[in-house]
Parts: C-alpha cells; sequence; structure tokens
C-alpha cells in the first residue's frame, strides 16, 4: 500500500507542475522578508498583536515555498547510492497472541 502511494507521489509531481506565479510571488515576499529581518532592528523584534516577526516575515514564506515543492529536500548523489531496498513481508499467516495464563484461569473459574 505505501508502494503505490509513493508512486502516486512521484507520478503526481511530474503531472502537477508548479505555477510560476505563485513561486515567483513566493520568491519576492521571502526577499523582501530577509531584507525587512537583515536591515530593520524592529523587524527582528517580538509583536504582542502577531508574535515573533522574523516568524511571519521569513520562516513562514519558507516554509511555504517549501511545501509549494512539495516538501521534497535537495537532492544528493550520496543519496541514491545508498538507497536502503525495499523491505518485503514475509509470506504466511499473521502471528496470533496467545491467550494469557490468568485469563485462561479466571475463564474456567467463571464456567
Amino acid at each position: 500500500m505505501r508502494q503505490s502511494v509513493a508512486r502516486l507521489d512521484s507520478s503526481r509531481s511530474a503531472v502537477d507542475p508548479i505555477d510560476p506565479r505563485v513561486e515567483q510571488a513566493l520568491r519576492y515576499i521571502v526577499a523582501i522578508g530577509a531584507v525587512l529581518v537583515l536591515l530593520l532592528p524592529a523587524a527582528r523584534a517580538s509583536s504582542a498583536q502577531i508574535g515573533w516577526l522574523p516568524l511571519w516575515l521569513l520562516a513562514m514564506p519558507l516554509t511555504a515555498w517549501w511545501a509549494l515543492h512539495r516538501f521534497r529536500l535537495p537532492w544528493r548523489a550520496q543519496d541514491q547510492a545508498a538507497a536502503v531496498p525495499v523491505r518485503r513481508r514475509r509470506p504466511g499467516a499473521q502471528a496470533r497472541r496467545r491467550a494469557r495464563p490468568l485469563a485462561r484461569a479466571a475463564a474456567a473459574r467463571a464456567a
């Protein structure tokens, strides 16, 4: 089941390209937030109404940009070389729990 979900996610990313207008808007928002946080000391403070300003000016737009790319991490050649093969389930039925000795004794007394 998990393999089919993984295949759907990878095929969906090829089918649904990222809207360049949304990505461009997020890039501008991240750039403006970074400039504000770096140049204005007030942008590094905390506000009583919305909280810590660098979170809203920089961290949230960066997270939205990352989510736009479906939370993919940067690809490295080492990752592909160290790929772990998928574990297969063992053949046979699922193991069942044994009845506890106390439960058997209580059932025998009740009967």
